[in-house]
């Protein structure tokens, strides 16, 4: 009995340490913000045309300052083109789009926009002229007119639902109940993984950036809603400088220049075709379905079974049609008697 006066305050104490843990990973997380170090904001501004020419020289990174997880990293995307990352996880393909927006400073080369250094240019200019479509996009808890306006904030409804019948999102926004003012829920958990990217590229068409950034934009869909999203996609990319990584061969198969990585380096660089007939690590990763193709299907293979195989399945069919018939034999022999005990 006086054990249990004793569990409710230990189980007090408990929930209280649980609180207080929680409440320390809170601080820590939001301090850690709090003291990081500030972008910088001085440097120039891009001139009212942006033509969206990159170039990388000689481009080497490392996260922790020892391992280089890029090395030596050049390539040249003139204005209009379509520069495609291919490699297996971990060979440095998000890396570097993350150096070109500046969430990351390279160690050594030089990144160029339009001829100039982007460090020459203030970052909140140069994201400006980026785009992104990215395999999670992230939606507030707001309505879609909202996180649509993000990409255009004097946007207009005629405008964002122009922009969101070109993504092929205006039949699903047409279906809500409040249209452009249904509320999508945190990170758009009221709408499935196709309607949230379709609302991503109708933002980046919004802004009507001249560099875009497709990071595995049709991952994670079926085929059909991934013909969607690619017919929006193609005209998203139209007269754009695109970067994309993706492991399906749809979204690069027709890229001016796909670049394969491989452990931070550059392995083999040129067109679908040429990269195929090389029979390189490109044609590897296609074999390989590491690269997948919308139209590919799994194939049921035929497979011929040996003579001793097919004797011992049958032998194995007769023996279970035996013991189910003794078995139905016993059933009817433990009802009679209780059959002839009724009738008595």
């Amino acid at each position: 009995m006086l054990a249990s006066f004793l569990y409710e305050p230990v189980g007090k104490l408990h929930e209280l340490n649980q609180l207080l843990q929680a409440g320390r990973a809170a601080g820590e997380r939001v301090f850690e913000v709090l003291d990081s170090e500030r972008e910088p904001e001085a440097g120039k501004t891009f001139a009212d045309s942006v033509r969206g020419e990159i170039e990388f020289r000689h481009v080497s990174f490392s996260y922790s300052g020892e391992l280089p997880t890029l090395n030596d990293i050049s390539f040249h995307a003139r204005p209009g083109e379509t520069i495609a990352l291919v490699g297996t996880t971990g060979a440095g393909k998000s890396t570097i789009v993350n150096l070109l927006t500046r969430f990351y400073e390279f160690d050594s080369g030089e990144i160029l926009v339009d001829g100039s250094p982007i460090r020459d240019f203030n970052i909140r200019a140069l994201r400006q002229q980026i785009g992104m479509v990215t395999q999670e996009c992230f939606l507030f808890n707001g309505t879609i007119r909202e996180n649509l306006q993000i990409g255009k904030p004097d946007a207009t409804d005629e405008e964002l639902l122009e922009a969101a019948a070109v993504a092929n999102a205006r039949p699903f926004i047409d279906r809500l109940p409040h249209g452009l003012s249904s509320v999508v829920g945190e990170r758009g958990v009221k709408l499935s993984v196709g309607e949230k990217q379709r609302l991503s590229i109708a933002r980046a068409l919004l802004k009507d950036p001249p560099i875009l950034i497709l990071d595995e934009a049709t991952a994670s869909v079926d085929t059909t809603t991934e013909r969607l999203i690619q017919e929006a996609l193609e005209t998203l990319m139209f007269d754009r400088t695109c970067i994309v990584i993706a492991h399906r061969l749809s979204t690069v198969v027709h890229a001016n220049q796909i670049l394969v990585l491989d452990h931070g380096r550059i392995v083999e660089r040129g067109t679908h075709d040429q990269l195929l007939a090389l029979g390189g690590k490109y044609a590897r990763l296609s074999e390989q379905s590491l690269l997948e193709t919308p139209e590919s299907e799994p194939t049921i293979k035929r497979v011929r079974f040996p003579q001793s195989a097919t004797f011992l399945a049958g032998a194995a069919l007769k023996i279970a049609n035996a013991l189910r018939e003794s078995t139905s034999i016993w059933r009817r022999g433990k009802r009679r008697p209780f059959a002839a005990h009724r009738r008595a």
